[in-house]
């Protein structure tokens, strides 16, 4: 995402191009996405699971003339404005377009589809929608290496100044917002917005290791060269090729390591299936695989 971090620049590759247009369109859904479930089952259900749209979920309710994109508005321009002060601009990058972009897509969804009491009846079911919708938008953010800001401007803060870990300022914050909104609508939606931070937490973190599964195999063969051949040309990858020794027969054998994608992962299995079935293959879940062909370092 250097090219668009660094701005328009000249000469672009069309791989630079179409990874910029990707993480464009990519921030951009998951910010409609957060705003369409503040819309429609966060705010009508006073779900809050902390961030800005909790906080202002519960000021819109505390001063009613005021509608809680309104509140957006203004958190996260107080929010952007003191991470411009104590971070600087270049530090807050994209962060000041996803809080701006954020309150506009909710300001959006409240003119376009007003909501005034929740979609259904099963509190549960909204509830579910409520976590899950924003969760999932939040692993996409996450995992394009972008920001929603929020919060999160005030936990860099913290940690810069204080050494306060991120992720704890983050909890605390989110924890003091469900907690005051506990106080402002009752223990049963207080334990309703408990339960959908705790869910939301693990959602993100399934959704985060989920984006980025790959499997790692490892193929021990006394015939390599099919395999090379397969790995290389049919699958398109590269692989690492270590001698090594069985322990039982004492005979050599060539030991192939490489990171495939699922699909790709049981396409080799197959493949091995077929031609080589007295090959050793092992395949391993990785959450993240950094390097040429996946994330970059």
């Amino acid at each position: 995402m250097e090219a668009i971090k660094n701005g328009l620049c000249k000469n672009l590759t069309p791989a630079q191009l179409w990874s910029g247009a990707r993480f464009f369109l990519l921030l951009n859904l998951s910010l409609i996405i957060c705003a369409a479930a503040l819309n429609f089952y966060c705010a009508p259900n006073h779900f809050v699971f902390g961030g800005t749209t909790g906080l202002s979920i519960v000021l819109a309710t505390c001063f009613p003339a005021l509608s809680v994109s309104t509140f957006m508005w203004i958190t996260n321009a107080v929010l952007d404005v003191l991470g411009c002060v104590f971070l600087g601009i270049k530090t807050m990058g994209w962060t000041l377009y996803s809080s701006f972009m954020l309150s506009f897509y909710s300001s959006m969804c409240e003119k376009l589809f007003p909501m005034s009491q929740p979609l259904t009846d099963d509190t549960l079911l909204e509830l579910c929608f409520a976590v899950a919708l924003p969760a999932l938008a939040s692993g996409i953010v996450f995992n394009i290496g972008a920001s929603t800001g929020g919060t999160e401007i005030v936990a860099m803060i913290l940690h810069k100044y204080i050494k306060v870990e991120i992720g704890r300022a983050l909890l605390l914050s989110d924890i003091g917002t469900v907690l005051f909104a506990a106080c402002i609508y009752g223990p049963q939606t207080g334990m309703y917005c408990v339960l959908g931070l705790i869910g939301r937490s693990t959602i993100v973190d399934t959704a985060i290791e989920s984006l980025n599964l790959r499997k790692v195999c490892t193929v021990i063969t006394s015939r390599p060269e099919p395999i090379r051949h397969f790995v290389t040309e049919t699958l398109g990858r590269t692989a690492t090729q270590q001698n090594a020794t069985g322990v039982y027969t004492g005979e050599p054998r060539t030991m192939i390591m490489v990171a495939l994608t699922r699909r790709q992962a049981g396409l080799l299995r197959d493949f091995l299936r077929r031609e080589d079935p007295e090959a050793f293959l092992t395949i391993v879940n990785s959450s993240e695989i950094i390097g040429k062909g996946f994330q970059s370092v």
